[in-house]
């Protein structure tokens, strides 16, 4: 990610970590629906934990993030925070169980690369969980169409279910499954969703797949 990315984060931090409360039940949602895709134990790491929201109550005790501003904030929330990037991570072979990254890819320079480093550190029988809007999706076409207005999302490239299924299958990755949450307008939701398995439906889509103990 590079220095224009990480711009908006490291000067709007608060603003960026306050959506998750004036938008709770989306929030929420999505947190159910990345739950549903985690491994029930080991030692997991969240790429680009941001400010915690996702790390702390799926109790993921480390993250990898590039913006000071933002790492602050997720250490509050009792995350060990290691500053990096996705593309060059500073941790040895086979070191984690599970890598997760929640809407991160749209930010990433080189997502081939930073896939091929999940994979790097991953044992083998790990898996990657990436959580991401889906480009095809009605939130994903307008966040598209408003990017340029979004301080956070000009920079930003989305990408669609079968573009991230393809830059996995080439870092290695295989077994994808899928669940997806958050069926309609974000300003419309009610009550917290339930995920779905599969994708199509919903604007928030969480895949997970596995670097096998096969070579």
């Amino acid at each position: 990610m590079n220095m224009k990315k990480i711009a908006p984060f490291e000067k709007h931090a608060k603003e960026y970590d306050a959506w998750f409360d004036e938008n709770e039940l989306v929030y929420l949602s999505e947190l159910e629906a990345v739950k549903s895709m985690l491994p029930d134990s080991g030692t997991g790491i969240e790429i680009g934990v941001g400010t915690g929201r996702f790390a702390a109550p799926l109790g993921i005790k480390l993250g990898l993030e590039p913006s000071k501003s933002m790492a602050s904030l997720a250490r509050k929330r009792g995350i060990e925070v290691v500053e990096g990037m996705a593309e060059s991570l500073p941790f040895e072979d086979s070191s984690f169980d599970f890598v997760l990254m929640v809407t991160v890819i749209c930010f990433l320079d080189d997502v081939g690369k930073a896939l091929s480093e999940a994979y790097r550190v991953l044992k083998p029988g790990g898996c990657i969980i990436i959580a991401f809007i889906d480009k095809n999706s009605p939130i994903g076409k307008m966040y598209e169409h408003r990017k340029n207005e979004d301080v956070f999302y000009k920079e930003a490239t989305f990408y669609s279910v079968d573009e991230v299924s393809d830059l996995l299958q080439q870092a290695g990755f295989k077994n994808l499954s899928f669940c997806q949450t958050v069926f309609q307008d974000t300003a419309e939701g009610e009550q917290v969703e339930k995920p779905e398995p599969g994708y199509g439906k919903g604007s928030f889509v969480v895949v997970r797949a596995e670097k096998t103990t096969q070579a």
